[in-house]
């Protein structure tokens, strides 16, 4: 039984002929049944596989079909079989070269006949292949979905008796026929208009249930069948690996490689990366890897392809269009080197692997910061109004017809931050709307078109304008019967029909264009711009922006779920068939997640208790929420579970994240497994990953895991770990009471961030990808300064200080110094833009902060400035001496006071005064009379002294005051100072 997904309703498709509904309008030509049994031998097969005979079937019975069978499950044999079996030509339309190379030549080495039309064969090829079609001596003929929009191949359809269309990889249709091939999304309106709605079958290994709706509704096929065979990969294992930086991504690869038997296939998102991983990929392994991507020379791209398939290469590095339709089934392994931009191309590259059905590996080298790469890919497919607007009113700006300016020169012209793509994408949407044509190179061809119902065009023409009736004569005779279509012909064959010279033909086409039913594009070299309409404001175009925006937000969610699928804490193939909406999906038992072979082939469940003490894992799960709760949100998932496991890492002590009470709770787990926990949680909805800066994913958590925190909910069943690992988080929280647990929940709860912990008050950041670093900046310190101002002039007192200007508290050298900050990272971008280089390499922000607060003058004291190395110094430290000179120069500004140890600060030692209590009236500072304000006006202490010295009593360390107060710490120690004489 195979369900209808559109009806809902369950279909039988091998029920009795009698009982099915005839689709005799489809079927062209009456035919005796054949017995798909017997024809097996011709493919060398025995049987049918899963869900095949279903198909053919069917399509005996006259239905429109679609299928949607998993890479490797026979879908090709769907349609090729049913073409034996009856009279006429099959078309099969087929998105790329490769693919139907692959197809036909098969086909022809078993001796069935079928060839191929494609824009690489002579005109001789191509006429003799149709004329095959005409006489009947074709059972398939394999063309791209653009070849239906040429007239001669429509002439030799309208001459041949089609007797089934197939639409291969049909997801196109729904998902790129809209920009990337729009002929696909065209294919309904030609299979009505030109093959009179003949009986369809689309076919692809990758749909959704929305997916598969658009397919049928743009094919426009006639009350279809649906045949979803299961969508499991049985002999297929998928793993996920992580990685922190390129150089681990790179080392994984390496290994995994290496480690594999047999050929495999390696994807990158970017042509650009496929080079690189070209470059030094082989040497490393040890292995013959070449390199395959669009914008290699044709010629270069074949000699690869048939070096791979003949096993001269045991492995290719290639960008997403290559293996579609490959028929090589001795695939061992496909890796994804960078994450692809959704579920369904993943499975659809992924299925390469393991053809011939044996076990193979299907790995995705995980980075978080790899999905900025698809999202700049989303972001370009759906540029903004603005930019459509610029690139509009630029092109209406040119006087020329057509416009041959490439997308780069464009962008150039319009002075925009976008890529070249978006800019591309904006001439597609401009084109849809009607006012414009995206023309690709017409080989010295004329592009003619009329839009008129009217039997000739002649009646609008004078009678005395003879050669303008020639030619226009000459023209219907060439349209013919496509009228509403734009027709390619050769200028040859116009003057030949006109009688006419080359000049006169051109001239006189350009007086017939200023017809409205007319239109002309004279030759041109490559890809050019034509304006059908040059009158309509772009506010009256008709282009529905928040359709876009739909579309855009729906990308962004398929990219989410590929996401989901790399952190998932359960069966990866699991996942995948569940988003396909598989009702038979099921845990595949052979993932990295499932760990088939041993007792972490199950996970622990916390709401059943299987495997682990459910309290104790409870106790596990809530100190983890608690420790991301005691982080504020500022900080990644890696410093969460280094702070929860312990770690003596530099940037904990450096943020005070050891002084918080979770700190080393979960010290009996490793850092990675700990981040698998937070993995788990953000899987279940309990933690959210959010970024609060680019390219900073920071954690933090959420309502449902309040209340699993606070045992007010119980932990949900879908939270899942691995038994072992579960096992481990129970014995580790094992020690733990569940006191300790509540009071810190409640700590955390109610005490504000700013007085949790410092950490949460520090002022560094980085431009670097990661969560090394709190999201957080020095406005969050002076907030807080000003906090204690306004509590402090609020309180008992406080009019005696209420003449204190706060701006100088926070006094204008604060301002000079983030001027200068500013005016370092100026120079930065300018540097890196120059040398190619991130601008983190140059200098990281808190390198410059710490430059811009010391300001200092000399190599020397540069050199001294935490993050500036030997190599800096060489390279950049003469540039950046001369931005602070510079700086100076123009704000009148002098050289702060360099930091140094001075007697006075021997004296005070700012580590002894950060828990001094304030002086007496008589300057004892440890009188147990101390008054809460001075006596009187006369008594008041002097507001920077006092402010510096408040700022230390309530436990800000030296350097917090020194960025609060924007002062050195040399000023720092003779204000306490100060203070004690007072």
């Amino acid at each position: 039984m195979s369900k209808d997904s559109l009806s809902g309703q369950s279909v039988h498709p091998t029920e009795p002929l009698s009982r099915q509904r005839p689709m005799e309008s489809q079927m062209p030509t009456e035919f005796s049944p054949v017995d798909p049994e017997s024809l097996l031998p011709r493919f060398g097969l025995k049987n049918f596989r899963p869900g095949q005979r279903d198909v053919v079937d069917t399509l005996a019975a006259g239905q429109d079909v679609l299928c949607v069978m998993p890479t490797g499950g026979g879908k090709s044999l769907c349609y090729q079989l049913p073409s034996l079996a009856r009279p006429g030509t099959t078309i099969v339309i087929s998105p790329l070269i490769a693919l139907m190379k692959d197809q036909v030549d098969a086909l022809e080495r078993i001796g069935i006949a079928a060839r191929l039309i494609n824009s690489t064969q002579s005109l001789s090829e191509q006429e003799d292949a149709m004329s095959a079609m005409a006489r009947g001596e074709l059972d398939l003929i394999y063309v791209a979905p653009e070849r239906l929009r040429n007239g001669r191949f429509l002439e030799a359809i309208a001459a041949s008796n089609v007797s089934l269309l197939a639409v291969d990889e049909a997801h196109c249709v729904s998902e790129w026929g809209h920009d990337f091939r729009p002929d696909y999304s065209r294919l309904g309106q030609v299979r009505k208009r030109y093959l009179s709605g003949v009986q369809t079958i689309a076919l692809t290994a990758t749909a959704t249930p929305l997916v598969r709706e658009d397919v049928c509704r743009l094919l426009e096929l006639d009350n279809p069948r649906v045949f979803v065979t299961g969508f499991a990969r049985t002999n297929l294992r998928f793993s996920v690996k992580h990685s922190k930086s390129d150089s681990e991504k790179e080392r994984q690869l390496t290994e995994f490689v290496k480690a594999q038997e047999g050929a495999g296939i390696i994807y990158a998102a970017t042509r650009k990366m496929c080079e690189e991983l070209g470059e030094w990929l082989p040497e490393k392994t040890r292995r013959p890897i070449g390199v395959y991507h669009g914008g290699m020379e044709p010629q270069h791209r074949r000699v690869v392809q048939e070096q791979f398939m003949s096993g001269e290469l045991s492995a290719i590095v290639a960008t997403n269009a290559f293996g579609m339709g490959i028929d090589k089934s001795d695939i061992r392994y496909v890796a994804h080197f960078q994450m692809p931009g959704t579920l369904e191309a993943y499975y659809q590259e992924a299925g390469r692997a393991g053809r011939d059905g044996q076990l193979s590996d299907c790995a995705l080298f995980f980075s978080y910061q790899d999905r900025y790469i698809q999202e700049f890919f989303i972001e370009n497919r759906y540029p903004s109004p603005e930019t459509v607007r610029k690139v509009y009113e630029y092109l209406l700006s040119r006087p020329e017809d057509p416009i041959e300016l490439t997308l780069e020169q464009v962008r150039t012209a319009i002075k925009s931050s976008d890529s070249s793509e978006a800019i591309g994408a904006s001439q597609t949407l401009l084109a849809k709307a009607g006012v414009l044509k995206r023309l690709d190179s017409s080989n010295n061809q004329i592009l003619i078109r009329i839009d008129s119902d009217a039997p000739t065009l002649l009646d609008f023409l004078p009678r005395e304008a003879k050669v303008r009736r020639r030619v226009m004569s000459a023209v219907q005779q060439v349209i013919g019967k496509r009228r509403g279509e734009d027709v390619f012909v050769r200028p040859k064959r116009l003057m030949d029909l006109a009688n006419v010279d080359r000049e006169k033909l051109m001239r006189n086409l350009r007086e017939l264009s200023r017809l409205h039913a007319f239109d002309y594009v004279p030759p041109f070299r490559g890809r050019a711009v034509h304006f059908t309409q040059r009158d309509v404001p772009f506010e009256n175009l008709q282009i529905d922006f928040d359709e876009l925006a739909r579309r855009k937000a729906a990308e962004y969610d398929k990219l989410e779920a590929v996401i989901g699928f790399a952190r998932t804490s359960g069966c990866r193939q699991r996942i995948i068939l569940d988003y396909f909406g598989d009702p038979e999906s099921s845990n595949c038992g052979m993932c990295d997640r499932c760990d088939v072979g041993g007792a972490d082939a199950k996970s622990a469940d916390a709401s059943s208790g299987i495997g682990v003490d459910p309290n104790a894992l409870l106790t596990g799960v809530r100190v983890t929420l608690s420790g991301v709760t005691r982080m504020h949100g500022r900080f990644g998932k890696n410093m969460v579970a280094q702070m929860l496991s312990g770690s003596l890492n530099k940037r904990i002590q450096q943020w005070r994240l050891d002084r918080l009470s979770t700190y080393g709770m979960l010290s009996k787990l490793k850092q990675t497994e700990v981040v698998e926990i937070i993995d788990a949680l953000i899987q279940t909805g309990l933690v959210e990953q959010r970024e609060v800066d680019q390219r900073r994913p920071t954690v933090e958590i959420s309502e449902a895991g309040k209340r699993v925190m606070h045992m007010t909910d119980p932990l949900p069943a879908s939270f899942t770990l691995k038994l072992a690992l579960g096992k481990r988080l129970a014995m580790a929280a094992a020690s733990v009471e569940s006191a300790d647990v509540e009071s810190a929940d409640v700590e955390s709860a109610d005490r504000p961030a700013e007085n949790e912990t410092s950490a949460s008050e520090t002022t560094e950041t980085s431009t670097m990808p990661g969560d090394s670093q709190p999201a957080s900046d020095s406005s969050d310190l002076a907030a807080h300064a000003a906090k204690v101002i306004d509590e402090t002039l609020a309180g008992p007192g406080g009019q005696e200080f209420k003449t204190v200007d706060l701006e100088k508290l926070l006094p204008p050298a604060k301002k000079l110094q983030q001027e200068l900050a500013e005016a370092l990272k100026r120079w930065r971008r300018r540097t890196a833009a120059a040398q190619g280089i991130p601008a983190f390499r140059v200098l990281t922000n808190a390198t410059i902060d710490r430059i811009a607060e010391s300001a200092p003058q000399t190599t020397g004291q540069l050199e001294a400035i935490s993050g500036v190395g030997d190599a800096t110094i060489e390279q950049f430290g003469y540039d950046i001496l001369q931005v602070i000179a510079e700086h100076q120069c123009e704000t009148g500004q002098s050289a702060p006071e360099p930091t140094k140890t001075t007697s006075s600060q021997s004296a005070h030692d700012p580590k002894k005064v950060l828990r001094a209590d304030p002086p007496d009236a008589s300057g004892n500072a440890n009188s147990p009379s101390t008054p809460s304000r001075p006596e009187s006006a006369n008594d008041v202490v002097r507001p920077d002294e006092y402010w510096t010295w408040r700022l230390i009593r309530d436990g800000y360390s030296v350097e917090e005051v020194c960025r609060i107060r924007g002062i050195s710490e040399s000023q720092v120690n003779q204000h306490l100072e100060s203070v004690s004489r007072n």
